[in-house]
């Protein structure tokens, strides 16, 4: 039987090639900046993305506190959670989450993009957000990533 036999590579946490990514969020809109920074730590844009493998890379945020949302989000979307006693609603509008925590409000918006499994959890441990222009991070000598902003 003379046929051709191609083998289909399946790539895991070893084989991925894990990089370091730096993004920076200002002028960009929420939304927008999670979906591509999804991507970027599931490994969608690689070539030998694997679905149940955790092959993307480490991207690192920075200037959280300069991100926008479009219409009027700031002032109407809502951010609920509860405390888990009766009466315990708590309920922060995004203009308040932009005060108080920058970081939160882009680190919500990714988890809520990636599977809600195992694997998406353990995904959202290779986001790290910083709020201003300084990280941890620069002894991993971060590729800086750049995304057109679409405002």
């Amino acid at each position: 039987m003379d046929t051709l036999s191609y083998k289909t590579k399946s790539a895991n946490t070893e084989t991925s090639g894990k990089k370091w990514l730096l993004v920076d969020a200002e002028g960009h809109t929420v939304g927008r900046l999670a979906s591509e920074v999804a991507k970027l730590i599931r490994g969608k844009h690689k070539p030998n993305f694997t679905p149940h493998a955790d092959c993307g890379d480490n991207v690192i945020v920075i200037n959280a506190e300069k991100i926008s949302f479009s219409g009027d989000k700031l002032v109407n979307k809502e951010y609920v959670r509860h405390t888990g006693f009766p009466g315990g609603r708590r309920v922060l509008t995004a203009e308040q989450m932009l005060e108080k925590h920058p970081e939160r409000l882009i680190e919500k918006a990714v988890k809520g993009m990636l599977p809600k499994n195992t694997l998406g959890r353990g995904l959202f441990r290779n986001l790290k957000v910083y709020v201003g222009s300084e990280h941890k991070q620069e002894a991993q000598k971060p590729e800086v990533i750049t995304f057109e902003s679409k405002k």
